[in-house]
This record gives structure tokens, C-alpha cells and sequence, in this order.
């Protein structure tokens, strides 16, 4: 009787000990005598110990820091990257039987494609175009992570740092460019202000009285700003002001267009009483 009792009870333990919880969240892979034999759901389940061996994936979502990368970019130009990428488990049999760690896989695969993805673009295009890089990363993570029993769900690059002389050199490159488009646009206004001056010249011009009065409003401008000095913005032609160097130079030179008059013709015009 007392081994029936024995007995009973090392079959009772043996049960409790066979018995295992799975949690929502959870699946078991079951392998019985070194085959794979099913899946196991959340719940209550029995494990034949030592003839059945039980592996639990965990089916949430998980958040994998990829390390700061060194990569060159097309333009040759040395950044450092770091990213995250969110994957969970879809298929535990094939995380389990196909891979032997599919963390440590889908990490370093991570790291791999991050470096030969970005290799292909230039700065600008990582500094400008992350979300078409985060998809093309994703796309080729989701790919070959799919024979793992892995769903990429996103990829994020967190930081792209740059070295300081390069730091430098983009902050003078924008400079330059903000330089640019000042001039761009100041040049822009002088032309739109030259049309507009054109076509107030020809206005002007087309009546004589118009540009008179227009003297008379800038005259008055000048008199309001309490100015010690007056301009008289007077025509001259071209012609007039030719003749006048031609005659200062006649009469410097004593000859050509108007030279000295002989001393005796300049005492007769000094005389006040006329010739004698």
C-alpha cells in the first residue's frame, strides 16, 4: 500500500512538472524526441518531459538599436549612422528551426544593409530624403528577414553626424547659397526698377511741362528735409557742354577758334572814353 501511495504521488509530481503556461503573447515550439511535432497557443499546455523539449517565442513587437555605423557616401564623405528598426515574430517555426539566434541575425543584417544602403546616396540625399531611405532599408531587411519567419515593420535612422570640417564647409555652402539668392533677387528689383524708370521717362518725355513739374516736387522733397543745400537738376546737351571744352581750349592754346586780341585792341576796350 505505502508504494501504490509512493507511486501515485511521483505520478501526480510528475504531471505538475509536465505541465506548462504559455502566455498571450507567447507560442511554443515543440520538438518530441529531437523533431519538430506543432506549435503550441497561449494557455494551459502538457510537455512529455524528457521525450518532448518546448521553446517559447515571444510574438510582440521588438525595438533593435542598430550601433553607429561608419559610412562613405557616394561623394565621399565619411558620416556616422545609427538607426532603430521595429521587427516581431510571425512564424515561430522558422525562427526557431531556420535561424539559430534570429536577434542576433536580424541585427547584424541590420547593420550590414544600413551600411550598403546608405553607400549609394550622397549626403545631401541622407540629410534631405530619410523616409525614402528608411523605406528602402525596410524593404530589403523585410525581404530577407521573410525566410527567418521576421516582419520588418519600420526602420528609422535616429542620427547622421558629421565630422567638424565638414560641419564647417556646409554652413559656408549654405552661406553662399543664401548669398546667392540675395543677389538674385536684388537683381531682380533694379531690372523691374529700370522698366518702371524707362516707362516714366517716355511719359515724361511726351511733355515738356510734366518733367518741369517733376522738378518742382523734388525740389519741394529737398526743401522739406531742412537741407543747407539745393541741387537744380538742369538738361544740358551734349552738344552745348563740346563747344564749351572746344573754347576753353582755343583760348588756353592763344589761337584757333578765339585768340588774344593784340595789347593795343585791349587798351582801346579798357578806355572809357572810346578810341582816341
Amino acid at each position: 500500500m505505502l508504494f501504490v501511495i509512493a507511486g501515485l504521488g511521483l505520478f501526480l509530481a510528475y504531471l505538475f512538472f509536465c505541465l506548462r503556461i504559455l502566455l498571450e503573447y507567447q507560442r511554443g515550439v515543440i520538438f518530441t524526441l529531437g523533431k519538430f511535432s506543432g506549435i503550441r497557443q497561449a494557455g494551459l499546455r502538457f510537455v512529455f518531459v524528457p521525450f518532448q523539449q518546448m521553446v517559447r517565442v515571444d510574438l510582440r513587437m521588438r525595438v533593435l538599436d542598430v550601433p553607429t555605423q561608419d559610412v562613405i557616401s557616394r561623394d565621399n564623405v565619411s558620416v556616422h549612422v545609427n538607426a532603430v528598426v521595429y521587427y516581431r515574430v510571425v512564424d515561430p517555426e522558422r525562427a526557431i528551426i531556420h535561424v539559430e539566434n534570429f536577434v542576433v541575425a536580424t541585427s547584424q543584417l541590420a547593420q550590414t544593409t544600413l551600411r550598403s544602403v546608405l553607400g549609394q546616396h550622397e549626403l545631401d540625399e541622407m540629410l534631405a530624403e530619410r523616409d525614402k531611405l528608411n523605406k528602402d532599408i525596410r524593404e530589403i531587411l523585410d525581404v530577407q528577414t521573410d525566410q527567418w519567419g521576421i516582419k520588418v515593420a519600420n526602420v528609422e535612422l535616429k542620427h547622421v553626424d558629421l565630422e567638424e570640417t565638414m560641419i564647417r564647409a556646409i554652413a559656408k555652402q549654405a552661406e553662399a547659397e543664401r548669398m546667392r539668392r540675395a543677389k538674385i533677387i536684388d537683381a531682380d528689383g533694379e531690372a523691374q526698377a529700370a522698366q518702371k524708370f524707362l516707362e516714366a521717362g517716355e511719359k515724361l518725355s511726351a511733355r515738356p511741362e510734366a518733367m518741369q513739374l517733376r522738378y518742382l516736387t523734388t525740389l519741394t522733397e529737398i526743401a522739406g528735409e531742412k537741407s543747407s543745400t539745393i541741387v537744380f537738376p538742369v538738361p544740358i546737351k551734349f552738344g552745348e557742354v563740346l563747344k564749351g571744352l572746344l573754347r576753353d581750349d582755343g583760348h588756353a592754346s592763344g589761337g584757333q577758334t578765339g585768340g588774344l586780341k593784340p595789347p593795343a585792341e585791349e587798351e582801346e576796350d579798357n578806355n572809357p572814353f572810346g578810341p582816341g
